[in-house]
């Protein structure tokens, strides 16, 4: 049991979920989001509850909205001479091959932005130009003249000898400054540059966002603030400020360590994580827990922090069904959100992929959000059928090509985490949560070919319970480039250093608790291959990592070759406070009674979650509090030790 009092609360695009440790008793519920000003429906969940003092932990999407509606800061880009377009030229990588006029390089920062210093080290520490106060003058006036709010420095050693961006840095202190030094201290220049600048595109939001949450917080008894970053761990607000960048899968990646101990429970070790919400479905391979990667991309442009190896598709309950200009039916990426909401909130008009579910008597009006906030399955049939004259088709028929397109998009999501990475689907379970994971998962399972289905007690808010028990935790990296055979002592001396980096954020959170856990990896690549695998490391047994890096290189690509050199292009450390023993997932609730049968659709049978058999057979809907499991014909359903759903096929009841 956590003994501390401690409130995790996870916004989405529809709804804010929140669970609370209070006294020793779990207190749940949801309220809606409120998109314009996100941290209004953090402190009204919070006034809610009455806490006492607390420590308030947070998965935030502000740094994600920010980035992908381009609602961040007015950013300017500084450069060694001679590399001012290094954003906009990127990698030159053609994402749609025979595209006629393929689109530019997504990036942040216009190319007026962009500046030049007379800057320039060699790799190997020789000092060619550096810029003068002078220089920096000059900059500053072009600055001001652009009304820029943010800087992103990235010069191009800048990895191995940062002094010439930190001399910069100090003399830009009236603005939000990221040196890429501090952000991403890794080779490869365009990488390092994009992370750099989209950390400084966000950083005014998210650190106006942060202070003002953590003082509002404070008034209400939260003793400490701690924001969920994308590798799985938490941050000091102070941390998340400086490196906002590392919040971009904040929500997430809370959900995917949740689904990782509901697996382990269950007694599973591999699994695929399906999160499906009001705005988006993130998925995520649990290969003996959450994997993580050195990177990620969001919105086309790379991103050079570790973070939760998660897929995210823009389908989730709010997704809208509509037809484009060639005929064809589309459902998304477009979402009704919050508001104005699908139809059946009663102030949309268009239809969702929740509506087309309450058509289809999947899910259960009376039962949504626990009974307390009323739907109007009117409201979806009309959508509905307004679409389907465009189709040509019935309202249900409209409505069961809109749930089979959704679960398209998703099942490919699935599968690029798992199937397309060696994985073989048989052997996989899939935890499905999120306030929708529960009305696809058993389609999805079926078109991947994935045997079982775990639903946790309380799978819409899964991703809160993951923030309880998030370690607090820190990463460092460090570019080696080191090639031939490696000693163990040299490798030992490097990640000495790096853990003491890792290590100095992650103490001061410490608290009388015990010593912090120390994880290496390292890049590796064969000698001329353009990309590395991470793999964990024993500093005292280099020959054992490369060992390991042959075998999974086999796995990954179907090719190895034990005799080609090696290459170390980076080692990593992450150094995390053992995290407080996760609480119960509590008993899934419903305050009010449901139908035997549905009003619209296939007149299904309904059983509420708190009240089944041991065994429920399909055709079913399971509903509850918080999500709903739509159990077609050929599954069926038992109940874990844990309180988790354990979906099934079930080969008495015939093919699904």
């Amino acid at each position: 049991m956590i003994r501390s009092d401690r409130i995790g609360v996870d916004v989405g695009g529809t709804f804010t979920d929140v669970v609370a440790l209070l006294n020793g008793e779990l207190v749940t519920c949801k309220v809606a989001s409120t998109p314009v000003n996100p941290d209004a429906s953090v402190l009204n969940a919070i006034r809610s509850l009455s806490p006492p003092p607390f420590v308030l932990l947070h998965g935030t999407t502000v740094a994600t909205n920010a980035v992908l509606e381009r609602k961040g800061a007015r950013t300017a880009f500084v450069t060694t001479q001679g590399f001012r377009d290094l954003l906009t030229i990127g990698r030159q990588t053609r994402r749609s091959l025979y595209d006629l006029e393929p689109q530019p390089t997504p990036t942040v920062v216009p190319r007026d932005l962009c500046f030049e210093l007379p800057e320039r080290m060699t790799y190997d520490g020789k000092e060619l130009a550096r810029p003068t106060r002078s220089d920096l003058g000059r900059l500053s006036r072009r600055l001001r003249k652009h009304a820029v709010q943010a800087v992103a420095v990235c010069f191009l050693y800048s990895y191995i000898y940062p002094e010439h961006e930190r001399f910069v840095g100090s003399a830009l202190t009236r603005r939000f400054v990221s040196l890429s030094h501090r952000i991403a201290p890794e080779f490869r220049e365009y990488e390092r540059a994009s992370t750099t600048a989209i950390n400084a595109y966000v950083g005014p939001t998210m650190a106006a966002y942060l202070r003002r949450l953590e003082s509002d917080a404070q008034g209400l008894g939260a003793q400490r603030v701690r924001i969920m970053h994308s590798s799985g761990g938490a941050l000091s607000v102070s941390e998340a400020i400086e490196r906002p960048v590392t919040t971009l899968l904040s929500g997430p990646a809370a959900g995917a360590v949740a689904a990782w101990e509901v697996a382990r429970q269950a007694g599973i070790s591999h699994a695929v994580s399906f999160d499906m919400g009001g705005t988006s479905t993130d998925v995520a391979m649990l290969a003996g827990g959450p994997v993580a990667r050195p990177g990620g991309e969001i919105g086309g442009m790379p991103i050079r922090v570790p973070m939760m190896d998660i897929h995210t598709v823009g389908a989730g309950g709010g997704s809208l069904a509509w037809v484009d200009n060639a005929g064809a039916l589309r459902v998304g990426p477009q979402s009704a959100g919050a508001d104005p909401g699908p139809a059946a909130y009663g102030r949309g008009t268009d239809l969702t992929v929740t509506d087309a579910n309450i058509v289809l008597g999947r899910l259960v009006p009376e039962a949504f959000a626990g009974g307390e906030m009323p739907l109007d399955p009117g409201r979806s049939l009309a959508a509905a059928e307004c679409l389907g004259k465009q189709l040509g088709l019935s309202a249900e028929d409209t409505c069961h090509a809109v749930v089979d397109l959704a679960n398209a998009h998703m099942a490919r999501a699935i599968r690029t985490v798992s199937v397309a990475r060696g994985y073989e689907p048989d052997s996989l379970s899939l935890v499905a949560f999120g306030g929708c994971g529960g009305l696809h998962a058993c389609a999805l399972a079926d078109a991947i070919g994935i045997q079982r289905v775990l639903v946790p007690p309380q799978p819409g808010l899964l991703s809160a319970f993951g923030l309880l028990f998030a370690p607090v935790m820190r990463e460092a990296v460090r570019s080696v480039m080191l090639r031939g055979e490696v000693q163990p002592a040299e490798l030992s001396d490097l990640c000495e250093d790096l853990v003491e980096e890792a290590s100095a954020p992650v103490l001061s959170e410490r608290s009388g608790r015990a010593a912090p856990r120390v994880a290496l990896s390292a890049d590796l690549r064969y000698e001329g291959q353009s990309w590395e695998l991470t793999l964990p490391l024993d500093p005292a047994r280099p020959l054992s990592c490369i060992a390991a890096f042959h075998r999974l290189h086999r796995r990954r690509y179907g090719v190895s070759d034990p005799s080609a050199p090696v290459e170390w292009t980076a080692l990593r450390a992450r150094v995390e406070l053992p995290s407080t023993a996760p609480p119960s997932f509590g008993t899934p609730r419903l305050s009010v009674s449901v139908p035997k049968r549905t009003s619209l659709g296939e007149r299904l049978p309904v059983v509420r979650r708190d009240a089944m058999p041991a065994t429920a057979r399909g055709p079913v809907v399971i509903a509850q509090g918080d999500s709903t499991l739509y159990l077609p014909k050929g599954w069926r359903a038992g109940v874990h030790a844990s309180g988790t759903l354990v979906v099934t096929r079930d080969l008495t009841n015939g093919p699904p």
